[in-house]
């Protein structure tokens, strides 16, 4: 499908796709610094052959939606939570998606988001649940203190010097999912290099508006009381093999949501590789299947 684009409101533009003409909408929410092709095609392919109409975007500050002009952090920054005044938050980014559903004329979805996606997932159900049908949170968290905390070896990599060209760009990219990726599946470095290489030609020079998104996740702080108040049917899916969200973070998002299952996969890391998408998929879809007759019981 042809990339589209929506206004969203507040001076946002998200870049987006539509996959599959199903009458479910199912929407996916990247994680940090991803852009809408990290939901893997393959992955989206076998959701559309479930019926779903899939539609994957690019968050603000990725990809070809909206970037800000404001610098991102320095280390120090970060160290002392000392954010810009136009540093946005979790709360602003999860009214650019409902600002997506309001553009496309969709009144919910069953939203399934991963990582940063899966903490703004958790925002909208949270803020906006009368939008969200059911919600999937793929190895994310509370942003509570001391769980699903990244491995000291991953804030190494994370706040390595940025690259400056397409070819250091995927070089760091093979060396952070080597590190952080699923260890109990085979590693494709062909199909990293090859999603690092579209990352860049879709938005050259990525760090900063990784720096801000990164921003937004610490300066929005615990949400483990806000959790409270999601009341849609909540599946929390985490692999035991984190390394960049520790699998306590999973585990203390299901605690946080009323009714959550929680769901962990062996050997999965933090990425999708080809070998855990079937489970994925099927997990997902019973989830959804299980939210609708849920539904249609209480009506």
């Amino acid at each position: 499908m042809t990339e589209q684009f929506a206004d969203v409101g507040h001076g946002v533009t998200l870049a987006y796709e539509r996959l599959g003409d199903g009458d479910t909408a199912l929407l996916l929410v990247a994680g940090l610094g991803q852009q809408l092709h990290d939901w893997p095609g393959g992955l989206c392919e076998l959701l559309v052959a479930r019926g779903y109409q899939v539609i994957r975007f690019d968050n603000r500050d990725v990809g070809k939606s909206t970037h800000f002009g404001f610098p991102p952090p320095s280390p120090l920054d970060f160290l002392r939570k000392r954010w810009h005044t136009a540093q946005y938050d979790l709360s602003d980014m999860a009214a650019d998606t409902v600002g997506l559903l309001d553009a496309l004329e969709l009144s919910s979805a069953h939203v399934v988001g991963m990582s940063l996606g899966g903490m703004i997932a958790q925002t909208v159900a949270a803020r906006y649940p009368a939008r969200v049908t059911s919600l999937t949170s793929i190895m994310s968290t509370t942003g509570a203190a001391r769980v699903g905390r990244p491995a000291l070896s991953t804030w190494r990599l994370m706040f390595g010097r940025p690259a400056r060209t397409r070819t250091e760009h995927i070089e760091r990219s093979v060396r952070m999912f080597r590190h952080i990726g699923s260890h109990g599946y085979p590693f494709d470095e062909h199909a990293v290099r090859a999603a690092a290489a579209t990352t860049w030609d879709r938005d050259p020079h990525p760090a900063p508006g990784v720096g801000r998104q990164l921003a937004g996740i610490l300066k929005s702080g615990d949400r483990t009381a806000e959790l409270s108040a999601v009341i849609a049917p909540t599946l929390i899916l985490h692999g035991d093999r984190d390394l960049m969200v520790n699998p306590t973070g999973g585990t203390v998002t299901a605690g946080a949501i009323t009714g959550a299952r929680l769901h962990t996969l062996p050997g999965m890391g933090h990425d999708l590789p080809v070998g855990v998408r079937p489970t994925l998929t099927d997990l997902i879809d019973t989830h959804i299947r299980s939210a609708r007759s849920t539904d249609a019981t209480h009506r």
